[in-house]
């Protein structure tokens, strides 16, 4: 058995040499015409793995009328190997038999002959030999395929079953979203919305159109979160109309504290680095209105050396926060965004007593 990983091109030349060592061995050089059987079919083995069949038939001359057998023996093998007719093999195994017991140019061929039976079981057992080897290989090769499909096949059924739970998990995650977190937050709507009408305080109005409007937003936005949800793996559904930089403004001045905007950002930059500067900035503003209340804020977002630099960074806070619940992945899901499109983010305390968030991204796509 040939083994397996090494290059075709070696093993060839591995058999054809091994072959002329045969040939050195078995045919004298002052018999051109065995001479020239066996070269021929030494060299025809180069042809096996296109015409497994031709091969085996150009070396059967030199099986006839000499000794040099071994290119014979490895053609057998390689039809063996690729051929699924077992009649062809069977012939050609009892045409090799009946060539290596006739001896040319006299032939002699008496099965009631002792020593002939006896080299005829010799021969057979010789030419069952690369037969049987070659059927095992096909065999071989015909188990690693199916396995591969086998295991193919486990593959996808393994994911199938993992999308069939996934889809019932997200399903029920959307019920949850429906029946609570949308019911509450309609309340939160509702209720404000009657402050806003009841209340003759000027500061109390604004707060309660605030509260109002940013309930309406996240009712909007978890529809559309619950629709996707229920898709549950079908077409691939926006959450939202995805922002960009034209909404970075609108998102400073309704952030509810006293920030400011500076950019000299070109045209052209790419959705997806668009939408990373924007929940970036989102993410910052948001932790300094729950962490740092009474700090004022300022976002610098530039275009220095192929890089864009977003830099959020808010003062000292000037009263204590407010205990607020906080899962902490915000930070954590601003860093595997900026990762996915090769950046980074870093933050931490500043020397004023602050806080700052930077975002640097390969601007990618600009004109």
């Amino acid at each position: 058995m040939i083994p397996r990983g090494l290059p075709a091109p070696l093993v060839d030349a591995a058999l054809v040499g091994v072959t002329l060592l045969d040939v050195w061995v078995n045919v004298h050089t002052d018999e051109p015409l065995r001479l020239a059987f066996a070269l021929t079919a030494a060299f025809a083995l180069l042809l096996r793995r296109r015409l497994p069949l031709l091969t085996f038939l150009l070396t059967l001359p030199a099986v006839l009328f000499s000794d040099a057998i071994f290119a014979a023996l490895a053609a057998l093998y390689t039809l063996a190997s690729l051929s699924r007719h077992r009649t062809l093999l069977a012939g050609c195994a009892l045409v090799f038999t009946i060539s290596d017991m006739t001896s040319w140019p006299s032939p002699r061929f008496d099965l009631s002959d002792m020593p002939t039976l006896i080299t005829l079981g010799y021969t057979a057992a010789t030419v069952a030999a690369p037969v049987f080897l070659g059927r095992l290989v096909q065999t071989r090769r015909d188990l690693s395929l199916r396995i591969a499909e086998i295991s193919e096949a486990r593959d996808h059924e393994r994911l199938l079953t993992d999308q069939t739970v996934l889809a019932k998990e997200r399903a029920q995650l959307a019920r949850e979203m429906h029946d609570v977190v949308s019911h509450q937050v309609s309340l939160i709507a509702v209720r404000a919305g009657a402050l806003q009408v009841s209340t003759r305080d000027a500061e109390v109005k604004e707060a309660a159109a605030t509260i109002r409007r940013l309930s309406v937003q996240t009712l909007d936005e978890l529809r559309h979160m619950v629709s996707v949800l229920r898709a549950s793996g079908g077409r691939l559904t926006e959450l939202t109309p995805q922002p960009s930089l034209a909404d970075l403004q609108r998102l400073v001045d309704s952030s509810g504290i006293e920030a400011e905007l500076q950019t000299d950002l070109p045209d052209g930059l790419p959705p997806t680095v668009q939408r990373a500067i924007y929940r970036t900035v989102q993410e910052a503003l948001t932790n300094v209105r729950k962490h740092a209340p009474g700090a004022t804020a300022t976002v610098h977002i530039c275009h220095e050396g192929g890089a864009v630099r977003v830099t959020v960074t808010n003062t000292a806070p000037t009263r204590p926060a407010l205990p607020l619940p906080s899962a902490h992945y915000g930070l954590v899901g601003l860093r595997q965004r900026a990762a996915l499109l090769g950046g980074t983010v870093t933050s931490g305390p500043t020397a004023d007593g602050g806080y700052g968030l930077r975002l640097e991204l390969p601007a990618m796509g600009t004109s």
